[in-house]
């Protein structure tokens, strides 16, 4: 008696556990968070061309930009990686998920750049922008313009003014 008392105790235990672990997942499409992307998908494809930044120095420096843009986990995930390269050198080099956040047109932008930099920044989508801002100082805007192409600044605010210091141009190849 004492071990069938035993046994049922160990044959109750573990189907618990698997019940708990079981049921805390759901693997269900989340067909909302895809429908909240689906708009962002002109973005889609391979998109190269120019672009400027300053830096701290003041120095606009040119550089050459591809931005690969895909879905990812059904579309759930849309995710962002740019290359720019300089005088046959890379000088930026960033990856991007874009995934909604609970409000309508509220997005969570993640960030990873080569330098070791990352983080969640609040994205929203505002007059056919997209708009991200790493801190409330500094902000991208990436818009079609009447050309089709992908066009972003990069702004940093000072005394309540924006100021430029980002910009580029980039044509949809595939």
């Amino acid at each position: 008696m004492k071990y069938f008392i035993k046994i049922m105790l160990m044959v109750s235990l573990v189907t618990s556990f698997q019940q708990k672990a079981w049921s805390q997942m759901s693997y269900a499409l989340n067909r909302e968070a895809q429908e909240k992307l689906a708009f962002l998908s002109f973005l889609e494809g391979t998109w190269k061309g120019t672009g400027w930044m300053m830096g701290e120095n003041r120095v606009k420096m040119t550089f050459e930009q591809e931005e690969r843009v895909q879905f990812q986990l059904s579309g759930t995930l849309l995710q962002i990686e740019g290359i720019g390269r300089a005088d046959g050198k890379t000088v930026h080099h960033a990856l991007a998920m874009i995934q909604p956040a609970k409000e309508d047109g509220a997005f969570e932008f993640t960030s990873f750049l080569q330098s070791g930099l990352r983080g969640t920044y609040p994205a929203r989508w505002e007059n056919n922008q997209l708009i991200w801002q790493p801190t409330e100082q500094v902000r991208y805007v990436i818009q079609l313009n009447d050309q089709g192409q992908w066009y972003e600044v990069g702004e940093y605010q000072a005394g309540g003014t924006w100021y430029q210091f980002f910009e580029m141009t980039l044509d949809k190849v595939k």
